[in-house]
């Protein structure tokens, strides 16, 4: 399982998938999909258009990952996860198979996800790719719309050192003739994704040329927006329940995505777009965004882990900090981190993004894949970072809870299985 292990675990070719497939007599040709793929904000993306979906009356699927909890977040319809006992008897079904052909962990459960929306006959699936796009077992999918969020650095050893290379991967789920919305236009790769479309005679938009938003508000864990398109005010006052400054570019993504999928699923209006997002957590069941543990002390959890999720992650923070700046001068509010990270990341990146002036509490998540505390904590030290390590995400929890008062921010991150183990 690539999560746990990292690289031993990743297969790089649609061979297996394809055999899956075609042995469940390919299901994914049975149904509606879209396609989301990205570095960074693919699963807000996914939920959001999801959540739109499900309130204007369409039966959704939902295939996302990696789950936070439950295997079974990993694939739902209308929010309700998969029963446990149809993932067993799929299993069951089909180990004998699966013992010739050796799937990965993701193969199979992309071939149960997908047998699983033909068996119970969505209307529309939204399937968001794993890991790149071109050899994601995924794109084996011929969906309505294709939606990449953005590029940023994560997983180079499988998808390239540098963002061209990265966007190359993404753009392998651009398909002949299928619309595709990019979300952010990146002058490393927009070439590449704009060559890619005209290749498949695909039409090409970047949300971010036609779609601007800025938060207006926060308030009981509710951002509201103002959307402006073309320059004009498209929504004054547009809610969802997913905070997180980084929501501000996904919005836009998923605003223009709904704008092209109108087209072919009339019963999306402005009202359902409105409920949809206000509702995004209570559609899907989507966890680990800018999650607020706990109000005394301020205790957030988020699943940023690279380079640019991190960077969105602690920007916020920082402007958290600073509208209370007076406070922190006169140490009313100091800012304590629970971090822990995986091994197969170049730390450096990382650490060079994390602030100096807090308290840290470095932590090893239960993984085989996670980077061992003491070596992150001796790490951190050259960046001029200081704390402590523990044996356990919750015992490192416990250590900031007790040091932290009540006015104190405390933030848990760097890997999304340490969000995991405190959810």
């Amino acid at each position: 399982m690539f999560h746990r292990i990292g690289a031993a675990a990743y297969k790089a070719d649609l061979k297996n998938i394809i055999a899956l497939s075609e042995n469940l007599n390919n299901p994914e040709k049975k149904f509606k999909s879209i396609h989301v793929a990205g570095t960074n904000g693919k699963g807000s993306v996914s939920h959001m258009i999801a959540s739109v979906l499900q309130e204007s009356g369409y039966k959704t699927g939902l295939f996302t990952s990696p789950h936070l909890k439950d295997f079974r977040e990993r694939i739902r319809i209308n929010g309700k996860m998969i029963e446990e006992e149809t993932v067993t008897d799929f299993i069951e079904k089909h180990k004998r198979f699966f013992d010739v052909i050796e799937p990965s962990f993701f193969e199979w459960t992309t071939a149960l996800a997908f047998n699983y929306f033909e068996k119970e006959k969505v209307d529309i699936a939204v399937i968001e790719t794993g890991l790149g796009g071109r050899l994601d077992s995924t794109n084996i999918i011929t969906p309505q719309l294709s939606v990449i969020t953005n590029i940023s650095f994560d997983h180079m050893q499988f998808l390239g050192d540098t963002l061209e290379k990265i966007a190359a991967e993404k753009a392998g789920i651009i398909k002949n003739g299928i619309s595709v919305v990019v979300g952010e236009r990146q002058k490393e790769s927009e070439n590449i994704f704009i060559n890619k479309a005209k290749e498949a005679n695909s039409s090409i938009v970047f949300a971010s040329d036609h779609y601007q938003s800025e938060i207006i508000s926060l308030l009981n864990e509710v951002q509201t927006f103002r959307i402006r398109k073309n320059e004009k005010i498209l929504y004054d006052k547009l809610s969802i329940d997913l905070t997180g400054a980084y929501q501000l570019r996904n919005i836009c993504t998923v605003l223009q995505s709904l704008e092209l999928l109108k087209n072919k699923f009339p019963q999306i209006d402005d009202d359902k777009i409105r409920n949809g997002l206000r509702k995004i957590k209570a559609n899907t069941g989507l966890l680990g965004r800018w999650h607020i543990i706990a109000k005394n002390p301020l205790t957030i959890a988020d699943v940023g882990h690279n380079e640019a999720g991190i960077k969105y992650v602690m920007d916020q923070l920082n402007s958290m900090l600073v509208k209370n700046q007076e406070d922190r001068i006169q140490n009313k509010i100091k800012l304590h981190i629970v971090f822990g990270i995986v091994n197969d990341k170049d730390p450096s990146h990382i650490l060079a993004l994390l602030p100096k002036h807090a308290s840290y509490y470095f932590c090893k998540a239960n993984i085989p894949r996670a980077l061992d505390a003491d070596e992150l904590k001796n790490t951190a030290t050259s960046f001029n970072i200081y704390g402590e390590s523990y044996a356990s995400v919750k015992t490192a929890l416990e250590a900031a809870q007790k040091n932290a008062n009540k006015e104190d921010i405390i933030f848990i991150g760097g890997s999304t299985f340490v969000v995991a183990e405190i959810i």
